[in-house]
């Protein structure tokens, strides 16, 4: 049995006009079967649906220029838009050209995984009470309310892995895993990209990702894939806003505090944005971090050099590993969100109003969004932990008295680390337990449009991870 091809171009040439393809990729750089994508493109099939988690970033070689090229009708995804990337995707889906179905990251590999299992449909606690929902049958089992999403099918679907052998086989390195296994067992036909081809029998039993029967054709990859010294710029984690005239705490502070409320012992989910900066302050507490895209025990940011680019978190950038870590697919990291196995989950936010609701996927300006995993990781009952600054760029608050953005959940935030304040829900209120050095309580309040109770004795937040090396105490605030 050889299932092997000898270019992209003869694997994509039997793709008609309106199929459906679902293709793997994490974030906007990991893991795309850009040969594949780039040949698709060339042949000028149109009229496409495509699945996937992400588009991936204008300009590089990922499903993005399959729409930039006017070849897709359909999106089907957990991104449509991210924060200040504009794209011709969000142009033409605005002008109606392409439509648009967003599905939360957990529930899309989900519903791949049972369209290809056979099973029609299946109920979920994601995305209840949520612009997701709407339209959509909902059931009560146990006690609890659940909403019914479909198996989804498609015709094509393009994978991408380090190596295969000619019988189909697969073998991931890393984080790589993700999508792919679900998307293969989803489609009609699966082509995989990959680095190597080995013989039958080269790829030893117990390290295959991914069997050959749910891989139809495999091609030697012909583009390389972006070199994993580029690491993604991001805004700078030492920079703090000002409130009159006064430096908040920076993104690096905001984590620090944050990492001080985990418990040892315990596993933790860390969302994209400042979240991700805890893994530089854990230091030696017990706590296993995991990131959606399918590894658990991680640690910090890696170093510039040498970078493992199959080693990486939730915001796509390069992190080292820790003793015990280990690698799996989508469907299995969801598992352990919905599970109600992790001890808590740290997620950025647009908005968080005094029910508790969170609104951290879309705003009036985004076509669309990005909701990812949020909504499949906060499905469960674990502690939701919120970092953000304390104002948009605007100068807003972000802590509301009602969400105007479109929710991700309602009633789950338990605990709110901004730059200037920590608040804690006790009894359905939110309460001020912590300011940032150089602010008094009346200053954080007036930037806070949410109902707040004030803690008897207010603390200092940099006084707390001040105290974790033993550096001394400020005074209270009044």
């Amino acid at each position: 049995m050889d299932k092997v091809v000898n270019s992209p171009q003869l694997a994509v040439a039997d793709i008609p006009n309106g199929a459906s393809i679902a293709i793997a990729g994490f974030s906007v750089d990991h893991g795309f079967a850009s040969s594949l994508i780039v040949a698709l493109k060339e042949q000028g099939t149109h009229d496409l649906c495509i699945v996937c988690n992400s588009l991936g970033a204008p300009g590089q070689l990922r499903p993005q220029i399959l729409v930039e090229n006017r070849q897709v009708s359909k999106l089907i995804a957990s991104f449509s838009a991210r924060p200040g990337v504009p794209t011709d995707a969000e142009r033409q889906i605005a002008a109606g050209e392409v439509k648009l179905e967003l599905v939360p990251q957990g529930t899309l590999v989900e519903r791949l995984r049972a369209g290809g299992a056979g099973i029609a449909a299946f109920y979920t606690q994601v995305g209840l009470d949520t612009d997701i929902a709407q339209g959509k049958e909902t059931r009560v089992f146990n006690g609890k309310r659940y909403v019914m999403e479909e198996g989804l099918t498609v015709d094509y679907a393009f994978l991408s892995a380090c190596r295969a052998d000619r019988a189909g086989n697969l073998e991931f390195r890393g984080g790589s895993q993700s999508f792919n296994p679900s998307f293969a067992k989803a489609a009609r036909v699966s082509i995989a990209e990959v680095d190597e081809i080995v013989e039958v029998g080269e790829i030893p039993p117990e390290r295959v990702g991914l069997p050959g029967i749910f891989v139809s054709r495999v091609v030697k990859r012909v583009l390389e894939p972006e070199p994993p010294g580029a690491r993604k710029k991001r805004r700078g984690d030492d920079t703090f806003k000002t409130y009159n005239g006064k430096p908040a705490m920076a993104r690096m502070e905001i984590a620090r505090r944050a990492a001080l409320l985990l418990d040892d012992h315990s596993y933790v989910n860390l969302g994209v944005g400042i979240p991700t900066l805890i893994a530089n302050h854990i230091g030696d507490k017990d706590v296993m971090l995991h990131a959606e895209n399918g590894i658990m025990g991680y640690g910090p940011l890696a170093p510039d050099e040498p970078l493992n680019r199959d080693h990486f978190n939730a915001s796509g950038e390069f992190v080292g590993l820790v003793p015990g870590a280990s690698f799996f697919d989508s469907v299995t990291s969801f598992e352990v969100a919905r599970s109600g196995r992790l001890a808590a989950i740290v997620l950025g936010a647009y908005q968080v109003d005094e029910q508790g609701n969170l609104a951290n996927w879309s705003t009036p300006n985004m076509v669309g969004g990005g909701i990812g995993g949020a909504m499949d990781l906060i499905a469960s009952d674990s502690r939701l932990i919120i970092l953000m600054e304390h104002t948009d760029g605007k100068g807003l608050p972000k802590l509301v008295k009602r969400c105007t953005f479109p929710l991700t959940a309602q009633s789950r935030v338990d605990t709110v680390v901004t730059d200037l304040a920590l608040l804690r829900q006790v009894n359905g209120v939110f309460r001020l337990e912590e300011i940032a050095r150089g602010f008094d309580v009346d200053e954080v309040l007036a930037l806070t449009q949410m109902k707040v109770e004030v803690a008897p004795k207010v603390g200092i937040m940099q006084d707390a991870f001040d105290a974790s090396f033993g550096l001394p105490h400020a005074a209270h605030a009044d």
